[in-house]
């Protein structure tokens, strides 16, 4: 996600809501049924508890009957198996970070887990970086990516592939994928673990591995928190990089911009010396507010022409990292990527930054956003991945059909391939069936007024793909119905249902997806 796309104040319209739990809340399971050592860790003051009733996204509201707090993992072993002991099992969400948008890490009258409670069981050993031999770091599922990179850089060392917000759990990202403009090259971030610490739906802990407990190691990475808890992963590392060339290229053709985005994934492995390290896209509308502080001054007047002119801007943005030992054929190296590419000729743009500091770009959006009280709001976000054989269709259909002609102000609209072949298909997370697929991400904001309006959009846009037989996959998903799931999972559908049989027979885990619930 681009740092210089910003939400402004005309973009989101701020609203109150308020979580009322009552006495008449049902309650699942009676209190003098738990273990003490349970008991003296589940919270239930009303505060607490509205704070679990929401997420990231505003939008859904689930009240659970308490908060369990662990001081250690085998605390979310004897929470599980207490569940399983019951005639009528309670459902379980653990909630990492909660930057879920449509109520994930929720569950309504059962009991979310504090993950976050782990740190101070790990006593600052919450991540372990090894680097001998083949690097790796031992990391606790409820650490985020920004303490990733902090602890690994110390060691000249780096995860190969991140998400664009780093302030995310490791356990929450795994259980989806994990995507971001470096997918192409090394995979989404469930293609980058060596091992897994799992406590399973019937409450035993697990290391797994593709060598070892396998199943359960390829079910839980990609699947949606259905199979088991995440408490340790092994993260493969390679030597970190200092410095970036970050580049924003502009095309008034779609046609361009997406034969250049899949050309220059295509190098990955065919010419390392200039193969790119990073590439994303992103969309200038030709909607208020229009937001061009991050590029010159001197040129914004001219790319707001572009804009009126060609109502979609679509900008390819391109990283190539170096460090000390590269630094002397950089620039030659980024002309050469570069070559050839059919951007509007005089529109590159171009910046010279730390590594960290273009990895953790978006927390300074975050911290402007939060500044203006402008984070906390609604978030009806819609994440696709487009098969690459109609993904200009998808831009005639949906950016220019429906965005576009609707007139109501997008926010950050984020379109990249990826390549199909950096991902194992053994893994729950699904893609399309296509050799190339796009990353398509619609992240609204807007007040509570506007929520229904976005949701709409976002129906249209699920229609205009069914009636278009564009046979997209939910990055993400939301769907409300079986049908819907089993149409996600296509091919996958049958193994997900019998890993769930297997690793979670009473379906207690993570009853906010609402795929077994």
């Amino acid at each position: 996600m681009a740092s210089y796309f910003r939400f402004s104040k005309a973009l989101v319209m701020l609203g109150l809501t308020f979580v009322v739990l009552t006495q008449a809340q049902s309650q699942p399971w009676s209190l003098l049924q738990a273990p003490k050592d349970l008991t003296l860790k589940l919270i239930r003051d009303p505060v607490t508890l509205s704070l679990a009733s929401t997420d990231f996204g505003h939008i859904v509201h689930d009240n659970p009957f308490a908060i369990f707090s662990p001081s250690s993992i085998s605390d979310i072993s004897l929470l599980i198996n207490f569940s399983n002991s019951l005639p009528i099992p309670f459902t379980i969400a653990p909630r990492g970070q909660a930057h879920s948008v449509n109520g994930q890490a929720m569950t309504n009258d059962g009991v979310v887990v504090n993950m976050t409670e782990l740190n101070g069981f790990r006593n600052g050993s919450g991540i372990v970086v090894v680097s001998d031999g083949t690097p790796y770091a031992d990391v606790g599922g409820e650490q985020i990516w920004i303490d990733v990179l902090h602890a690994t850089l110390e060691h000249g060392l780096t995860p190969l592939s991140w998400t664009d917000y780093l302030f995310l759990s490791v356990a929450g990202t795994l259980s989806n994928a994990g995507i971001s403009g470096q997918s192409f090259r090394f995979g989404p971030q469930i293609s980058n673990v060596h091992q897994l610490d799992v406590v399973t739906g019937k409450g035993d802990l697990v290391t797994c591995s593709s060598e070892n407990n396998s199943e359960l190691f390829y079910a839980v990475l990609g699947g949606l928190g259905q199979f088991g808890i995440i408490t340790r992963a092994r993260i493969a590392l390679g030597p970190a990089p200092t410095r970036v060339k970050w580049l924003r290229l502009l095309y008034n053709n779609f046609s361009a911009f997406s034969a250049d985005q899949e050309h220059l994934i295509s190098l990955n492995g065919r010419n390392e010396t200039i193969a790119a390290d990073y590439v994303e896209g992103f969309l200038l509308l030709n909607q208020p507010p229009l937001d061009l502080s991050s590029f010159p001054a001197p040129d914004q007047p001219r790319i707001s022409s572009l804009v009126t002119q060609y109502g979609i801007i679509y900008i390819i943005e391109l990283v190539k990292y170096y460090d000390n030992s590269t630094q002397e054929h950089i620039e030659e190296e980024v002309e050469l990527l570069v070559e050839g590419l059919k951007f509007v000729p005089t529109f590159m743009f171009e910046k010279d930054v730390s590594y960290e500091e273009f990895l953790n770009r978006v927390h300074s959006d975050e911290l402007f956003l939060r500044s203006q009280g402008l984070w906390d709001v609604p978030h009806p976000w819609i994440n696709l991945f487009v098969p690459g054989s109609r993904i200009s269709d998808f831009n005639e259909g949906v950016f220019k059909g429906i965005i576009l002609k609707q007139n109501i102000t997008a926010g950050i609209a984020i379109i990249y391939p990826m390549n199909r072949s950096k991902w194992n298909d053994k893994m729950s997370a699904v893609t399309p069936n296509e050799d190339v697929f796009y990353a398509v991400s619609l992240l609204h904001a807007t007040g509570f007024d506007k929520v229904e309006e976005f949701q709409a959009q976002n129906q249209q846009i699920l229609d205009f793909c069914e009636d278009a037989g564009i046979e997209i996959k939910q990055y993400l998903p939301q769907n409300k119905t079986r049908k819907e799931w089993m149409k996600q999972f296509g091919s996958k559908w049958k193994i997900f249902q019998e890993r769930k049989t297997q690793f979670d027979p009473n379906r207690i885990l993570s009853p906010g997806q609402r795929i077994f619930n």
